[in-house]
């Protein structure tokens, strides 16, 4: 089984599991990563989800051999990606669910090489826990595959213009420090810890009220690129709908509960 999930309360954690491949991404493991996090979306259960690569990688990217046996073919009709006409849902993304915009946060804890589409997975996700010897890197650059899973999309806003292009001209290695002083992951970990410290921020975010984290988080994918007065109307409009659970957490703290920053007693 190239992916599997496994749950803890409130987290579920979507491994992919392809140890011969370093985990890179064919169609049938695409597939079944799309439907292991629609399942997680639409679980009334389920409040975050972590994504980890086993034993060692978190993703060697687009399985290059499955790529060698597309020669001679029409790639793109074999493929069957496009973008639809209209406004109707895409298929998914050649890596699976780089297409996905989900209602709930997804934490990338990455073990290992994170590298070309690998990395584009990685960078879909909210936040991205390293361990301290894992690295990015866009290596596709070598056999001139692009970057058609949200990689030129998504690492401009999150580390600049300027980096991204150093980055995805270049294909050179991120190591853990690096990327942490760029902006290009949030916590970096000891080795073998990805996991476990990601499922630990994962369980914290699902201890809170999840109207304003689902609200919050959505604001701040839908308000960028609007100028400042439609960003503050979006972000107005999507937070009205959690007022009755604000006023219910002004309640507690009203009596007594979370004072002076305490996070314990909410």
């Amino acid at each position: 089984m190239a992916v599997y999930v496994e749950k803890s309360g409130p987290v579920t954690t979507v491994i992919m599991e392809r140890p011969d491949a370093r985990n890179a991404v064919d169609p049938a493991t695409a597939d079944a990563l799309i439907a292991a996090f629609e399942a997680f979306d639409r679980d009334p259960d389920a409040k975050v989800a972590v994504f980890f690569g086993s034993h060692g990688t978190f993703c060697a990217g687009w399985d290059l051999k499955y790529g060698a046996s597309l020669a001679g073919k029409d790639v793109r009709a074999e493929l069957a990606l496009d973008f639809p006409q209209g406004s109707s849902a895409p298929p998914r993304g050649p890596m699976g669910p780089s297409r996905l915009e989900l209602d709930k946060p997804v934490i990338a804890a990455v073990a290992g090489a994170a590298v070309a589409g690998g990395m584009e997975l990685a960078l879909w996700c909210d936040m991205r826990v390293m361990e301290e010897d894992a690295f990015f890197g866009v290596y596709c650059r070598r056999w001139g595959v692009p970057l058609v899973d949200g990689g030129t999309v998504r690492l401009p806003r999150i580390v600049g213009m300027g980096r991204a292009m150093d980055l995805i001209l270049t294909g050179r290695k991120v190591d853990a420090a690096e990327a942490l002083r760029i902006g290009l992951c949030e916590r970096v970990v000891p080795r073998g810890r990805a996991r476990e410290e990601a499922e630990k921020i994962a369980h914290e975010i699902a201890r809170f009220p999840q109207g304003a984290v689902r609200a919050d988080r959505r604001s701040a994918y839908e308000t960028h690129g609007l100028s400042v007065r439609d960003g503050l109307k979006l972000e107005w409009l999507n937070g009205m709908p959690t007022m009755a659970e604000a006023v219910s957490g002004a309640g507690r703290f009203a009596g007594g509960r979370g004072r002076h920053g305490d996070f314990g007693a909410i």
